[in-house]
């Protein structure tokens, strides 16, 4: 993987999907100067270029945008850092990432936030980050959103540590309203879930686990959309929605054209609560795993337009914090470089949900969730973040070769259809497959 340095590259041959163009058809592209110059017709772009990538087979389509990462820097470098992480985003096509403020020290402060953008990091893709609510994420005082913005937070939220407090979520609505700056909630109830390792259900009984039942998230998201609904000009969005009721007051929200988003992960719409078998900590993910009517719910959900973005929740961890009991070990997995794999390989070719609706999911969507002007379609004058698949391609999940620093995921082994083949941000590709 290498930054190649030239100023204008035409990419020539490929079918460009691009939902927020409306363009769904075999497409040349031409980059310039970190922009979209021009988008033709196969041979008739007017332009010359330094560089050729050959598309013909490929999809092309916007750069892909995770709303949902654990970059784990500032003070876990030894889970993940920056650098590699970004690469593994590079890896699985996408090209910016939006990153989560649950660090060591928290991301609190316009000084951590300007930290987390700064060259010395080493990203390789577009890195937006996600400051705290509140002061130190304990859900009490609100941070300077204002200040947060200034520095370059695209969006606020205690993701781990939900808001509990009604008066501090009303109150970080309506100021994220004045700044027109997304709330992200993590919607758990955890006066409910503590000392919970997984989903609440036949399988929680066999292991004999402590389970979370699917009413802590539900009763959380139809509050918080309550309050977006009294609160006209919020914008709330909930992260990695897991619970078929959840998912019934998103819908009432949207009816009432409150701003309401989702988001759902790919663990969510391809594995139930029963697989975690026999305490595989691998399978330990907060949300859990849910039953198979959640997860229905939540493919109708994708299909029929409810849902905003499809979000990894990438969250690694050192094998030290899986390899103990699974009431100990930490929550959460990887997921950067499988999440196009899943989204082919479950939602189009088990559900026939149309690969442009999926694009959409990581591309127009998220754009629009977060405001990320410029990015999530190739227009001409917008950012020159493209991605490149070939959706026919089988492949084997390798956790061993992934290029972040950490191993935790439940789909080593599987064999997956759709692989990235090219990952460009600003005009210079980052990523090429082998």
């Amino acid at each position: 993987m290498s930054r190649q340095e030239s100023k204008s590259l035409l990419i020539k041959g490929g079918h460009l999907v691009d939902p927020e163009a409306k363009i769904n058809a075999p497409m040349d592209l031409l980059l310039r100067d970190a922009r979209v110059a021009e988008v033709a017709p196969p041979n008739k772009v007017r332009g010359g270029a330094d560089e050729k990538f050959d598309a013909r087979g490929l999809i092309v389509a916007p750069g892909f945008i995770d709303l949902h990462v654990h970059l784990r820097e500032p003070g876990q470098g030894y889970k993940e850092t920056i650098a590699s992480g970004t690469a593994a985003a590079a890896a699985g096509g996408f090209t910016s990432v939006c990153a989560m403020p649950n660090t060591i020290p928290i991301v609190d402060t316009d000084a951590w936030v300007s930290w987390l953008r700064r060259p010395e990091r080493g990203a390789v893709v577009n890195v937006f980050p996600i400051a705290a609510a509140t002061r130190g994420s304990r859900g009490q005082s609100l941070t300077d959103f204002a200040a947060l913005q200034r520095a370059g937070a695209v969006a606020v939220t205690d993701d781990g540590k939900p808001i509990l407090d009604d008066e501090v979520m009303r109150a970080a609505l309506r100021l994220g309203a004045e700044l027109n700056l997304p709330v992200v909630q993590h919607a758990e109830d955890t006066r409910v879930t503590e000392h919970c390792s997984m989903h609440e259900g036949p399988t929680s009984f066999r292991l004999g686990l402590r389970g979370m039942p699917a009413t802590a998230e539900a009763a959380m998201v139809d509050r918080d959309v309550s309050f977006a609904q009294q609160i006209r000009e919020s914008r709330l969005h909930v992260a990695h929605l897991s619970t078929s009721d959840a998912l019934k007051s998103v819908r009432r929200g949207k009816r009432a054209r409150a701003r309401v988003t989702c988001e759902v992960t790919p663990h969510h719409f391809t594995l139930l609560d029963s697989d975690v078998g026999e305490y595989n900590t691998n399978f330990k993910m907060n949300p859990p795993l849910r039953s198979a009517s959640d997860r229905e719910a939540v493919l109708v959900a994708v299909a029929d337009g409810t849902v905003d973005a499809i979000a990894t929740d990438h969250a690694p961890h050192a094998a030290q914090e899986k390899q103990v009991e699974f009431e100990h070990a930490s929550f959460g997995i990887t997921g950067l470089e499988t999440a196009l794999a899943l989204a082919i390989t479950k939602l189009n070719r088990e559900q026939k949900i149309p690969l442009a609706r999926i694009v959409e999911l990581f591309t127009a969507g998220p754009a629009r969730v977060f405001d990320l002007r410029g990015r999530g379609s190739l227009q001409r004058g917008n950012f020159a973040d493209v991605t490149i698949f070939d959706p026919k391609k089988r492949w084997t999940v390798e956790a061993a070769k992934s290029r972040s620093l950490s191993r935790n995921t439940p789909f080593d082994g599987w064999q997956l259809t759709g692989k990235v083949v090219g990952t460009i941000v600003g005009g210079k590709i980052v990523y090429r497959a082998d």
